[in-house]
Order: C-alpha cells, then structure tokens, then sequence
C-alpha cells in the first residue's frame, strides 16, 4: 500500500475532526497509528487507551442538567455505577453524570463506525487505484 499524500492526510484530519462526537479522536490517535484497513477498530483501540472515551462532568448544576436530561429517573447511571463496583455512599451527581457521559460518549462513537468504515475503504479504494496506475505506467 502507498504512503499517503498530503492531500488524502488532511482529507483524514477533516474527515475525524467532523465526526459528530464528544470524543476529541485527533486529541488521542495519531494517524500514524489508523490501520486504514481495520480503521475503525484501530481508532477505538487508541481512544480507549488514551482515555478519550472518558467524559468528566463538573460542577453540580451541570451534573444534574446532564442526569435530568439523559437519565431522569438515575436507573441508568445508577446501573453504570454498580457496574464498575461503586459503593452507594461514594455517589454523587457528578460521578452519575460523568459515568453516563462516557457510556453515552461509547454508544455514540460505535454508532459512527459504518461512517468511518465507509470513508477509508473508500481511501483505501483510492490508493489501490493509483498502485495500478502505477504499476500500468512502468510496464
């Protein structure tokens, strides 16, 4: 496979920095590191690693905005929090909010993977081509 081009690289930077998500993808993944053919898993991989899944919610009127918004009744934040073995007496609304913000912050990158997928087959599709071309040229 070629090296990409200037071009194709920005067209790269534009593409993730465009996604709709809370995850700041350049922040955490070089593109170096994007395995164009497994693309959309690499790119998780790294924001995983790199903490960037991880949303933190401050400040209590914020916390209750977000839990009054995204979870009302607690019942989901309250099941993310046993779940990472929480005890109820260490709970508070930023903790809650904070720990639905990541979930919602995973859910919503994984219903972005087709996109993701899509558009580096498609650059993949495109290296391909100019290797043939290139390869045409020199016979």
């Amino acid at each position: 496979m070629k090296t990409l081009n200037e071009t194709q690289t920005q067209s790269i930077v534009d593409f993730l920095s465009g996604l709709k998500t809370e995850v700041d993808i350049l922040n955490c993944v070089s593109l170096e590191d994007i395995d164009i053919e497994n693309a959309y898993d690499s790119i998780y991989e790294k924001v995983e690693y790199n903490n960037g899944f991880d949303i933190e919610i401050i400040y209590y009127s914020n916390a209750i905005a977000y839990l009054k918004e995204n979870d009302p009744s607690l019942n989901e934040s309250l099941e993310i929090a046993s779940e990472y073995g929480f005890e109820v007496s260490s709970l508070n609304s930023e903790i809650l909010a904070s720990l639905l913000a990541s979930r919602n912050a995973r859910e919503e990158f994984y219903e972005l993977q087709s996109e993701i997928d899509d558009f580096f087959q498609d650059l993949c599709d495109e290296l391909n081509d100019e290797d043939e071309d290139e390869e045409n040229d020199e016979e």
